[in-house]
């Protein structure tokens, strides 16, 4: 699902960050005055340069401060709407790094976020005045490709683990852009191109390692912490920072039929009925994504398919022939190709000078009613991108128990979501109210929301019921692992007792 793509190819505009050089901790002579910082629960703090510099000196990797050479790549999340400027910002370079920074955190009562690839829609991997762990230092993937396995850094990006488990023949389901952090990605669920037939990252897992709020390691497997390895599968960062995933892996070869179907936007009432149809029994191994896009300033709009087909060549035609029913396309882009390709194919469109904001839910159906309000209520703007897309759940990922995981949402046969896109720096009032007024005549036929793309405007009553059943065995853990809400930038679950 390439929605960077839509938003980027319709604004014509993005930005590259200069490289920046970086500078040991060490190297740094520290704070010369006290930092001004907040708790996690929004009191005025000073935190005196003696202890930052403490902080500094202890660590192996680095921590940085505003002004620093690399703070401002740091900070900055994918959408640019988010523009927060952490107190300390630590890239730590091995888990005893990262058990210093929560500690600090801990003691300090210090607000904390946590950083993998910044993908965070409701940008709650940055935040003001508090501490950043931003782990794009520790990274790494290895493959044990006799035991099936591999392990990924808990800083890792997703196209990292593609690269190397395909490289052995092996992959497992993560994402579909492939620089999104495995962190983010996985512990809330983690949908990807081949997880209808292999299932959500969540379900590959085999263990965990994580730092809890205590500065402690643990590993969470079904053998070892069972209680926290159900938690972390689903549960949002509400635990901890994951050191260390280790997946599954499933054999299967390079070669996939990809690429989109694209018809004008005329065609958009036929391509969701054929969706509405099709996707509930579509073979697992096809997944196909709808998107209905209008730009700006008035330009035809577009009505495009996504499709990854990753079964046997030979059957692929049959897999896909309902969705050549639609008509002929303006664009037809589907061939066999890389599946590691495939999963960078939307990379291009990182725009970080564009604003975005995303509302969306889970559907267990796409009836005629929603059909119409989907088509009849996209309204185009000159100042921005206007998009509705549909991630393709189903198969293997809603052959699991509601229970069986903290993800409870198994029921659905689609992700869909509706985006405004606009230049960095326009006022973003307008476009958020025109998103929310649309997704008003959308929300009644959805049922939960998938927490990556959670609105950052979520309340607590929103993520309770979106935890369904679920809700009350995780504020149990909660209470256990995170008693104060130390970890409370996320799908945050309160502990029991608040």
């Amino acid at each position: 699902m390439q929605r960077r793509e839509f938003v980027h190819s319709a604004l014509l505009a993005a930005a590259v960050l200069p490289t920046m050089r970086f500078v040991p901790a060490l190297a740094r002579s520290g704070p010369t005055s006290d930092i001004p910082a907040v708790t996690v629960d929004g009191r005025a703090i000073t935190l005196t340069s003696a202890e930052v510099r403490e902080l500094a000196e202890a660590l192996k990797g680095q921590l940085l401060l505003r002004g620093d050479a690399g703070y401002d790549e740091a900070r900055l999340l994918l959408n640019p709407s988010f523009d927060k400027h952490p107190a300390l910002v630590v890239q730590p370079t091995d888990v005893a790094d990262i058990q210093k920074a929560v500690n600090f955190a801990r003691e300090h009562n210090l607000l904390l976020a946590v950083k993998c690839g910044g993908h965070s829609h409701s940008g709650q991997s940055s935040c003001d005045r508090g501490m950043q762990i931003d782990l794009k230092d520790f990274r790494g993937v290895t493959v044990d490709a006799a035991g099936r396995r591999v392990s990924v850094k808990g800083g890792s990006l997703l196209g990292m683990v593609d690269r190397e488990s395909m490289a052995q023949g092996m992959v497992t389901p993560l994402g579909t852009v492939s620089h999104t952090g495995v962190g983010g990605l996985t512990l809330g669920g983690g949908f990807g191109r081949i997880a209808r037939r292999y299932g959500m990252a969540i379900d590959n897992l085999n263990s965990l390692e994580v730092v809890t709020a205590d500065g402690e390691l643990r590993h969470a497997s079904l053998r070892e912490n069972p209680d926290l390895f159900w938690g972390l599968r689903g549960g949002s960062g509400n635990f901890g920072v994951v050191t260390n995933f280790e997946f599954n892996l499933h054999p299967m070869q390079r070669q996939v039929i990809g690429g989109r179907l694209s018809f004008p936007f005329e065609k958009a009432r036929d391509l969701l009925t054929m969706y509405a149809d099709y996707a509930p029994k579509a073979p697992d191994d096809l997944y196909f994504d709808p998107v209905i896009v209008l730009p700006p300033g008035g330009g035809p709009g577009a009505a495009q398919l996504d499709i990854c087909y990753s079964g046997p060549a030979k059957d692929a035609e049959r897999a896909l022939a309902p969705l050549r029913k639609i008509g002929t396309p303006v664009s037809d882009t589907i061939k066999p190709m890389d599946y590691v390709e495939l999963q960078r194919s939307g990379d291009w469109a990182d725009a970080r000078m564009l604003g975005t904001y995303i509302k969306g839910g889970f559907v267990s159906a796409v009836p005629g009613d929603l059909i119409s309000a989907l088509v009849d209520g996209l309204k185009g703007d000159p100042r921005r991108t206007t998009a509705v897309f549909f991630q393709h759940c189903g198969g293997a990922c809603g052959r699991i128990a509601e229970d069986a995981t903290a993800f409870a949402n198994r029921y659905a046969i689609a992700n869909m979501m509706t985006m405004a896109g606009w230049r960095h720096g326009d006022d973003p009032t307008d476009h958020i109210a025109a998103t929310k007024r649309y997704w008003s005549t959308l929300e009644k036929f959805t049922r939960g929301f998938y927490i990556n793309d959670m609105p950052r405007e979520a309340t607590a009553s929103d993520i309770n019921a979106n935890y369904r059943g679920n809700y009350k065995r995780l504020a149990a853990l909660k209470t256990k692992y995170d008693p104060t809400n130390l970890f409370r930038l996320n799908a945050n679950v309160l502990p029991a007792h608040a």
